[in-house]
C-alpha cells in the first residue's frame, strides 16, 4: 500500500479532472497546503492550455489528456512545458492513476470515464479520493473488492458523503439506524411544477447554492444526483438500501446526518464550498486551516429541513427503486441519465423529458446481477443505446 506522504512529509497527489470545477477547488488546497501536499500528476479531457497552466504552476512532471487528438495536437505545436512528459488516451489516465510516487489518487472525472483508472490506482494500493459518484454507481461491488484487496481507502470528496464519513468516525457500522444527505433542491427548488416542463438549460444551470459543472448542476435540479449519491452511500458505507435517506434543505449548510441505534444523531455543517471536503480527503487524517472561512453562527438565520416530493422529483424514485433493484440496475439509471442530460444540454429533450427517458429505459431493460466487470460495461452500453432510442 502506498506510504501515504513522502519522506519530506508530503503526501504526493495525482489529479485527474485537474480542469473541471473540482479541479479548480482542488488547486486551492493545493496552493494553501504546499508544505503538505505535492502534486505529481494532472489530468484532463482536452484542455491543454489551462493543463499546462497547472503543470507551470505546481511544477507536475506527469500528465495526460484523455482526448488523443488533443495530444497529439499539443505535442505537434510543442505546447508541452518543459519537464513535463504527456500521456494520451484512456491508457494515459491509468498510467498516471498508477505513477510509483503517488500516494493519493483524486479522481474528479465527469460520468463513467474514471472507472479503470480509479481500479487501476486501487489496485496499485493508491488511496482514493474519490468525486465521481458515477464510479460506484456502475460499478460498486467491484471496486469496494478493489480497495479490501489492496488495503488502499477510498475517501469521500462529495460533500455529503464526506459529510457522512466524518459522522462514522469512530463508531460501528451496526449501530447505524439511518443515513440522511441533504439536497439543495437545485435551480428550480421552488419553481411551480407546471413550470418545469418549459425549463431551459440555461435556467438549470442557474444553481442557487454551488458552483458546479453542467451535468453535476442538471443533476442537482432533476435530484437525480442525490440519487446517485444515495446508491453510493450504500456501497461506501455498508448500507442497506433501506437505511439510506435524503431531505430538502435549502441552505446546503448540513450535508448529512447519521441517526445511530439509540435515536441520537450527528450532522456534519460547512459552507457550500468543495474545498472542504477536498482538503478533508487529501489531508485525511490530519486537519488544517481551511482554504476559506468557516460558518459563522451568529449569521445563520435557519437551517430548514423538508421532506423530498418524489412526484415533483421523479428521478430520485427511479433512484432508489434501482439501487432497490440491486444487480446492474444503478448502472441502467446511471447510463440513461447521462445520455438524456447531455440531450437536454444539446437542447434535443425537455427537462421533465429527462425522467421519461430514464423510466423507459429502466422499463425496457431487466439486467442480471453481473458476473464481472465486462457485464457491467456491457450493461451500461446497451443502456446508453436504449435511451438514446427513448429520445
Amino acid at each position: 500500500m502506498a506510504s501515504n506522504g513522502s519522506i519530506f512529509g508530503r503526501k504526493r497527489v495525482v489529479l485527474l479532472g485537474a480542469t473541471g470545477s473540482i479541479g479548480d477547488s482542488t488547486r486551492r488546497v493545493l496552493r494553501a497546503h504546499r508544505d503538505r501536499l505535492d502534486l505529481v500528476g494532472v489530468a484532463a479531457h482536452h484542455r491543454s492550455d489551462l493543463l499546462f497552466e497547472i503543470c507551470r504552476e505546481f511544477g507536475v512532471r506527469h500528465a495526460a489528456l484523455a482526448d488523443e487528438g488533443a495530444a497529439a495536437r499539443a505535442m505537434a505545436a510543442g505546447e508541452v512545458p518543459a519537464g513535463t512528459r504527456l500521456r494520451a488516451g484512456a491508457a494515459g489516465l491509468v498510467e498516471l492513476a498508477t505513477l510509483p510516487e503517488a500516494d493519493i489518487v483524486l479522481v474528479a472525472v465527469v460520468g463513467t470515464d474514471g472507472l479503470a483508472p480509479a481500479l487501476a490506482a486501487l489496485a496499485a494500493g493508491k488511496d482514493l479520493a474519490l468525486a465521481s459518484k458515477e464510479i460506484l454507481v456502475l460499478a460498486g461491488q467491484f471496486v469496494m473488492a478493489a480497495a479490501r484487496a489492496s488495503g488502499a481507502r477510498i475517501l469521500p470528496v462529495d460533500s455529503e458523503h464526506s459529510a457522512v464519513f466524518q459522522c462514522l468516525e469512530g463508531h460501528s457500522a451496526a449501530d447505524v439506524r439511518r443515513v440522511t444527505l441533504t439536497a439543495s433542491g437545485g435551480a428550480f427548488r421552488d419553481w411551480p411544477a407546471e413550470r418545469l416542463a418549459h425549463a431551459t438549460p440555461e435556467a438549470a444551470l442557474q444553481h442557487p447554492n454551488w458552483a458546479m459543472g453542467p451535468k453535476v448542476t442538471v443533476d442537482s435540479a432533476t435530484l437525480a444526483n442525490k440519487g446517485l449519491e444515495l446508491i453510493e452511500a450504500r456501497w461506501l458505507f455498508g448500507l442497506r438500501p433501506e437505511q439510506c435517506h435524503a431531505v430538502l434543505h435549502p441552505q446546503s449548510i448540513v450535508h448529512a446526518l447519521v441517526e445511530f441505534a439509540d435515536g441520537t444523531m450527528l450532522a456534519q455543517l460547512s459552507p457550500p464550498s468543495m474545498t472542504f471536503p477536498i482538503q478533508h480527503a487529501l489531508l485525511y487524517p490530519a486537519r488544517a486551516p481551511g482554504v476559506e472561512a468557516s460558518l459563522d453562527l451568529t449569521r445563520l438565520q435557519a437551517l430548514e429541513f423538508r421532506p423530498v416530493d418524489e412526484g415533483r422529483f421523479p428521478m430520485l424514485r427511479l433512484a432508489r427503486e434501482a439501487m432497490t433493484a440491486g444487480g446492474a440496475a444503478p448502472a441502467v439509471f446511471n447510463a440513461a441519465n447521462e445520455v438524456a442530460v447531455a440531450a437536454f444540454l444539446a437542447g434535443k429533450l425537455t427537462f421533465t423529458g429527462i425522467a421519461s427517458v430514464v423510466e423507459k429505459t429502466l422499463g425496457s431493460m431487466h439486467p442480471s446481477k453481473p458476473a464481472d466487470l465486462a457485464a457491467v460495461l456491457a450493461v451500461d452500453a446497451e443502456a446508453r443505446r436504449q435511451a438514446t432510442a427513448a429520445l
